[in-house]
């Protein structure tokens, strides 16, 4: 339910030009006019922006907008309205006086971390962070060709003054540092590449935390790596690049300069090891020495690898036990999960993704034990696409009521029936922290189709509407509102590593 204040703020907001305001209002008025689309209100409060920061997760959080377009247009606004303001600053010598001198009253830091968090609801996350990428790298380019007129100016302005520090201050082009998580691809690429070489020297100085590349060349990823600012970033997602172990051997050297690097995301990086020779073998020591060097990381994504009977080799150089471990799709044999079981990873443990594997083929006792070991720590679990049949589901359950902290459990894709779901409904409802079960159509809710039909069998609408309302009811009566138990993972808000 919306506070007074916020309903009060939408009133407010509604209504162009602004009325005089007192600045403990901004932050509320920011919030009505970001999720009511009103970008054109976004542009007059930064532009008067009272505070030095300001922090688009914490005015924004986790609410949805109303309309699709509206979001990137407010991102937009947002940065078109800073841009305004450092142009005012380097056009005018008292305004840039003022800005130089740290006088309140000037916004100096702009947070856009998370945002595809913020705004979850609205547009598609990829989408999001590509639009404001794109838009940030434009303005720091533009902004950065006005540096040699303002220099030529603030010489002009020192003549007839005195002492070093009033040169140095003079000459100081205002700037606001913009924190952003930034996503590249080829379209993007030319122009962010060109923004991050503008550097610190820059009006518009890119501190990016999370970044992510698709679809780019090693070369360019390396690029645009050893231009970030080494003291920011904290994720490094490379996602769909067919690396293998020798692009890996390009890469990861260049990551340790990286100190807060918690999270490497390799997902789709045709890293095949099943196959041992000794080139490949002395390939494997190199990447798990060169991960061994991120000392601060605890959250590495390996999926769609193949890794069989190879998982103690890459992992064996880290300094510190994973908090999140993603092996979705890796080929993964018992030996490997035995290990994960009996290594100091185990504990700490707080997401563990297995989706794609056989459970039939001998991992279910591996699993169990692995589970066990995990149940302390675990908050997010995905078993999504393993093949697992009521029988397997009643041999984890013991193990899965021991992950009594569980917050998410996904078995996506099983063939398991609507008995056994409901039995692991009840059984889950005991469990206080979880909020979301994407379970799986059920097997029973299927119905064979005619000989002459292209297929054996297609889902039961009147079977499946009976199933999900017996759900339903279980739920109403244990009045679990909080608990969502859904059949489909699209549009699902997955639980990040860095939210847990």
């Amino acid at each position: 339910m919306d506070s007074l204040l916020f309903l009060c703020a939408r009133r407010v907001v509604a209504q162009r030009p602004l009325p005089a305001l007192p600045p403990h209002l901004y932050p509320a008025l920011f919030q009505a006019a970001f999720l009511d689309g009103r970008p054109l209100v976004l542009r007059d409060l930064v532009d008067t922006w009272p505070f030095p920061v300001l922090q688009f997760q914490r005015l924004v959080g986790h609410r949805e907008l109303l309309r699709d377009r509206t979001c990137i247009d407010c991102v937009e606004a947002v940065i078109q309205a800073v841009v305004a303001q450092i142009q005012r600053a380097l056009d005018e010598p008292g305004r840039h006086s003022r800005w130089v001198l740290g006088i309140p009253g000037w916004l100096r830091v702009l947070d856009m971390t998370r945002l595809s968090d913020s705004m979850s609801g609205c547009t598609p996350a990829a989408l999001t962070s590509w639009s404001s990428t794109e838009v940030l790298a434009k303005a720091c380019v533009e902004l950065s060709k006005h540096e040699p007129e303002f220099q030529r100016r603030a010489s002009k302005r020192l003549k007839g003054r005195s002492g070093a520090a009033t040169a140095t201050a003079a000459l100081r082009a205002p700037g606001v540092d913009v924190h952003a998580d930034l996503v590249v691809n080829r379209r993007s690429y030319g122009i962010l590449r060109d923004a991050l070489q503008v550097g610190a020297a820059g009006p518009l100085r890119l501190k990016c935390h999370e970044f992510q590349a698709k679809y780019i060349s090693a070369y360019e990823i390396l690029t645009l790596l050893k231009s970030l600012d080494p003291s920011c970033v904290r994720r490094v997602d490379l996602h769909f690049r067919n690396l293998g172990l020798n692009g890996l051997l390009v890469i990861l050297p260049h990551l340790s300069r990286f100190p807060e690097l918690r999270s490497l995301k390799l997902q789709h990086s045709k890293v095949d090891v099943r196959h041992l020779t000794t080139e490949s073998d002395i390939r494997i020591l190199c990447v798990a020495r060169k991960l061994g060097m991120l000392t601060s990381l605890r959250e590495l994504n390996l999926g769609s690898s193949r890794l069989s009977g190879n998982l103690r080799q890459i992992l064996c150089d880290l300094q510190a036990p994973l908090e999140s471990l993603e092996l979705a799709f890796c080929s993964l044999v018992p030996a490997d999960l035995a290990f994960l079981s009996q290594s100091f990873h185990a504990p700490a443990l707080k997401r563990l993704d297995l989706s794609g594997h056989d459970i039939s083929q001998g991992l279910l006792e591996p699993l169990r034990l692995l589970l066990e070991e995990t149940s302390a720590s675990l908050l997010y679990l995905d078993l999504r696409e393993c093949r697992m049949a009521d029988s397997h589901l009643n041999a984890l359950l013991p193990m899965l009521r021991c992950c009594s902290h569980l917050r998410f459990l996904g078995l996506y894709g099983n063939p398991l029936s609507t008995a056994v779901l409901k039995d692991l409904l009840q059984k889950t409802l005991e469990f206080p922290d979880l909020h979301q079960v994407v379970y799986p159509f059920p097997v029973d809710c299927y119905k064979r189709e005619p000989p002459e039909s292209r297929r054996n069998f297609v889902k039961d609408k009147e079977l499946f509407a009976a199933a999900k309302a017996e759900f339903s009811q279980i739920l109403a009566n244990s009045k679990r509102i909080d608990l969502i138990w859904t059949y489909t993972p699209l549009g699902c808000r997955a639980l990040d590593y860095f939210s847990l």
